[in-house]
C-alpha cells in the first residue's frame, strides 16, 4: 500500500519564494498526516508562467533551490515529493517535474506535448517518458496537456508503471464545455484511460489561478486506481485543498487480468498493430 497526498494549490504566477514555502508548507502536513508521496501541481514554485522574459527571471536549475528546500522535507519524512517547476537549461527554459526522494531525484521529466501559449516559452520536453522502480511501486510521470495523448498513458503502463503522477494546471480549451462544478473532461479522460490501460493514477492541478491575474485554473484533483475508480476527488474547483489516497500496488497487478479469458495486456493484437517507444516496441 502506498499512500499519496495530494496537494491541490493555489500559486502565484511569478513568485517563486513564496510558491517554495507554500510547496514546503503544504508537504510537510501531508506527511504528517500519513503520505508516503506527496503530489504538487505543474509549475508549482514558478506558478503558471507563460510570459518568456518572466519565466526567464524566475526559471532555476534541477539543482536550485526547489530541489535543494524539497529534498531536505522529503529526507526528514522519508517519503517522496513531485512538483512542478520551470528549469534553467542552459539557453532553453523546460516545463519540468522532478520526483525527489530522501536520496536526491528519483524521476526528472520535461513536459513533452507543450499546451496553447507555453508553446512561446518552453522547449518541448527531450528526456522521453522515465520510469522508475522504487519501495512505492514503479512510477511514471506526465504532465498536464500530456495526459489528452493516449500514447502517453500506454506507453507508461506498458513500460511498467503502476503509478503514473501527473502534475496539471488544467484550464479549458480542449472540451467544448467545462462544468462549473464536480468533474471535468480532465477527469473523464485519466478515469477511461486508467482502466484501460490497467494503471492507477494521481493528477494534481493547481487552482484559482485567475485571482492572481493568471489563467483560470480549474483544481478538480483526482487519483484513481487500475480500474478507472476514484480513490479520491475530484477536489475543490475554486479552492485549494488536500486528500489522501491509498494505493494498492497488488491491486494494479491484479487488475491487468479481469478474467479467465480477460487478459488486457496478453490480448493485444502485436501482430496487426504495436506502440514503439524510442524505437522499440512495447
Amino acid at each position: 500500500m502506498t499512500t499519496v497526498g495530494l496537494e491541490q494549490l493555489d500559486v502565484v504566477a511569478g513568485a517563486p519564494a513564496g510558491n517554495l514555502a507554500l510547496a514546503v508548507h503544504r508537504s510537510t502536513a501531508a506527511f504528517r498526516a500519513g503520505a508516503d508521496v506527496v503530489v504538487l501541481p505543474e509549475l508549482a514554485i514558478s506558478g503558471y508562467v507563460v510570459d518568456a522574459d518572466l519565466a526567464r527571471a524566475v526559471a532555476e536549475p534541477l539543482d536550485g533551490p526547489a530541489l535543494a528546500a524539497l529534498g531536505a522535507v522529503a529526507a526528514a519524512h522519508d517519503g517522496l515529493i513531485v512538483y512542478g517547476f520551470a528549469e534553467a537549461a542552459g539557453a532553453d527554459l523546460f516545463n519540468t517535474v522532478v520526483a525527489v526522494g530522501p536520496d536526491g531525484p528519483v524521476l526528472h521529466y520535461r513536459k513533452l506535448h507543450l499546451f496553447d501559449r507555453e508553446k512561446a516559452v518552453y522547449t518541448p520536453g527531450d528526456l522521453g517518458l522515465p520510469v522508475a522502480s522504487t519501495r512505492h511501486g514503479v512510477l511514471g510521470v506526465c504532465i498536464c496537456y500530456d495526459l489528452r495523448f493516449v500514447e502517453v498513458l500506454r506507453a507508461l503502463s506498458l513500460r511498467g508503471a503502476d503509478l503514473v503522477i501527473a502534475p496539471a494546471a488544467w484550464v479549458g480549451g480542449f472540451d467544448r464545455t467545462v462544468p462549473a462544478t464536480g468533474a471535468t473532461g480532465h477527469v473523464a479522460s485519466v478515469l477511461a484511460q486508467a482502466n484501460l490501460d490497467q494503471v492507477a493514477v494521481v493528477a494534481v492541478s493547481q487552482v484559482a489561478g485567475a485571482a492572481h491575474g493568471g489563467p483560470a485554473t480549474l483544481g478538480g484533483s483526482i487519483a484513481c486506481d487500475a480500474y478507472g475508480e476514484l480513490l479520491a476527488g475530484p477536489l475543490s474547483r475554486t479552492a485549494p485543498d488536500s486528500a489522501l489516497a491509498t494505493v494498492d500496488l497488488a491491486a494494479v497487478h491484479a487488475a491487468r487480468v479481469r478474467g479467465e479469458r480477460i487478459r488486457p495486456r496478453e490480448d493485444r493484437r502485436r501482430d496487426v498493430y504495436t506502440l514503439h517507444y524510442q524505437g522499440e516496441p512495447v
